[in-house]
């Protein structure tokens, strides 16, 4: 099953065998330490600590440093004492078994996946149609696999025609959504990854990026569907770039839900910020964190600020004009792969992300 993400410190063999076996259903091999001090090379490299009552009293009175993912496990209702040496060890969770079986085999399949950080979520709507949201999408996606980070761009639109279209991949191998067969629950992230296509991207940089499109017929992702795929990326570490559509679908709606941050993208246009308010107000009802991107040239002078204090969302970037973006998606140029404003919006977009999400992207960006 691979090296392994998880050490267990225990001393009762029952609840060893009860481990054992949480693990192999998970697909996560452990490593077994007999004591603190035995553990103590494992301590900081482990993506999930197992410990018993007796580790955990023994840990904590080592010293060993308090960390993330230490959780301690008993066989039936938790001892009083259990949860003060929980706590002296820094434990995050105690969980008893059998009752708290799924959750750990949860924990374990995470760890398994050898993700130390969670991914980040990012919905990208556009004020009113052609705001070139899904182009902004495809921007970030590509930059942030520029950065380093491994992405994942998801199309919650079934009527746009496809996104693979804008990362020239409509003939790579791979899933869409037509063709994944997904309800609620987990999805493996490295299966999923393997199954979409991988757009070839040549300056790429150490990250990486794949795709999953709409098609050019057939059904889009269902809300459950499409929580899957999120809690899969973000799983897996994934910077998960969603690009929804317009109108408020159920499937949009979860997608906002679930964002770390939701971007709006306005033209700087009196009628587009009339629209981008009333969009704005749908999203404003699920509570989650939102942005505006204002896209120029401003015809009749207005302003990014008078767009953000008519729409009433904090602006996170004014970008300018790109001359030629449009003629050149039409040619096939990949958006964000070169140098300029739409490169540059990606990247404020990115910062702003790893803000609210406290992570960082890695890198120094496009050359």
């Amino acid at each position: 099953m691979g090296q392994p993400r998880a050490l267990v410190v225990v001393s009762d063999d029952e609840l060893l065998d009860d481990l054992l076996r949480l693990a192999a259903a998970a697909g996560c091999e452990l490593a077994r330490a007999p004591d603190a001090t035995a553990a103590r090379s494992a301590w900081s490299t482990s993506l999930l600590i197992l410990l018993d009552e007796a580790a955990a009293r023994d840990c904590a009175r080592a010293g060993l440093a308090r960390r993330q993912r230490v959780v301690v496990v008993s066989r039936g209702e938790p001892p009083g004492g259990l949860w003060q040496h929980a706590v002296a060890v820094g434990a995050e969770q105690v969980v008893a078994l059998p009752e708290g079986e799924s959750w750990l085999v949860a924990a374990l399949a995470d760890a398994a996946e050898g993700v130390s950080r969670p991914g980040r979520v990012l919905a990208v709507v556009g004020g009113r149609g052609g705001a070139g949201a899904s182009v902004l999408a495809v921007a970030v996606a590509v930059v942030a696999a520029a950065q380093g980070e491994q992405t994942m761009l998801v199309d919650c639109d079934p009527l746009g025609g496809g996104l693979d279209l804008l990362l020239g991949a409509e003939d790579t191998h791979g899933v869409r959504w037509p063709d994944l067969s997904l309800s609620a629950g987990r999805v493996p992230a490295a299966s999923l990854r393997a199954a979409l296509p991988a757009p070839a991207l040549a300056s790429a940089g150490p990250g990486g990026l794949t795709v999953l499109s709409c098609d050019r017929a057939g059904a889009g992702p269902r809300p459950g569907a499409l929580m899957s795929v999120l809690s899969a990326g973000r799983r897996a570490g994934e910077t998960v770039v969603c690009d929804l559509p317009r109108y408020p679908t159920e499937t949009a709606l979860a997608a906002v839900d679930a964002a770390d941050l939701t971007v709006v993208v306005v033209p700087a246009e009196v009628r587009s910020t009339a629209a981008a308010a009333r969009v704005v107000g749908v999203l404003r009802q699920r509570g989650g964190l939102l942005g505006l991107v204002v896209r120029g040239p401003a015809p009749g002078g207005l302003t990014a600020r008078d767009v953000a204090g008519a729409v009433g969302v904090p602006l996170l970037h004014a970008m300018r004009p790109q001359p030629g973006l449009a003629g050149s998606v039409e040619r096939g140029v990949i958006p964000g792969r070169r140098r300029g404003p739409l490169a540059a919006a990606a990247r404020a977009v990115l910062d702003e992300l790893a803000s609210r999400s406290g992570t960082s992207v890695r890198g120094e960006g496009l050359a």
